[in-house]
């Protein structure tokens, strides 16, 4: 089994972090209430050198955050695009974009849901359970416009789950019950700040 698949197909080596990363700049993340992130994002149309440079600055704004996934509207762009690079559970890494992306409605009886912790980076510090599909499978297309489709079991398949839940408006806090939302709300006081720290030490060790 190889250990990394990019967009979705299998490589002998890819370094730590994408090489995109390394033409990104850093861009501030949304937090949750703001409004990018609660409505549908538009479908992306053009592709081209605009739509690679914002690829560019969320895989690096990723990156600092310490995400396994970031949307575009994480960034403040109302666009549907996501990057990621997550591991699934059997220590397979998984590295790419997906525009566009639609996640495959499965088959009810050949389901199962874990109950695993899930955070964001727009809900920052906050960790709760959450039950997901043990798997994802996405489509869409990547920046130059081709197919793309990626699966994911596991942990990545939350990940792709989560993702594409941000591109149709929609937060993994919107998941919880009332009770539960309070709770994670309640982590966001609680661990905003020191979040917040560890992003801006990256930044600054980034740059040093």
């Amino acid at each position: 089994m190889p250990s990394v698949f990019v967009q979705g197909k299998p490589v002998d080596a890819y370094p730590p972090l994408a090489p995109e990363a390394r033409r990104g700049s850093v861009r501030r993340i949304t937090e949750v209430g703001e409004e990018v992130l609660h409505k549908p994002c538009r479908d992306i149309t053009e592709f081209g050198p605009d739509l690679a440079a914002l690829i560019d600055d969320m895989f690096l704004t990723m990156y600092v955050a310490e995400g396994a996934g970031l949307a575009a509207n994480q960034v403040g762009v109302d666009l549907r695009l996501f990057v990621y690079d997550c591991p699934d559970d059997d220590g397979v890494r998984h590295v790419g974009h997906i525009v566009n992306p639609v996640l495959e409605a499965l088959d009810p009886t050949g389901r199962r849901l874990l109950d695993d912790n899930e955070g964001c980076l727009s809900v920052p510090g906050a960790i709760m359970e959450l039950p997901r599909p043990d798997l994802a499978v996405v489509r869409g297309l990547d920046k130059d416009g081709e197919p793309v489709v990626v699966e994911g079991t596991g942990y990545f398949a939350r990940c792709l789950a989560h993702e594409t839940d941000h591109v149709n408006g929609h937060v993994y806090l919107d998941r919880l019950s009332k009770r539960q939302r309070r709770d994670a709300l309640r982590q966001v006081e609680e661990h905003r700040d020191e979040v917040y720290a560890r992003r801006a030490a990256n930044i600054e060790a980034l740059n040093s």
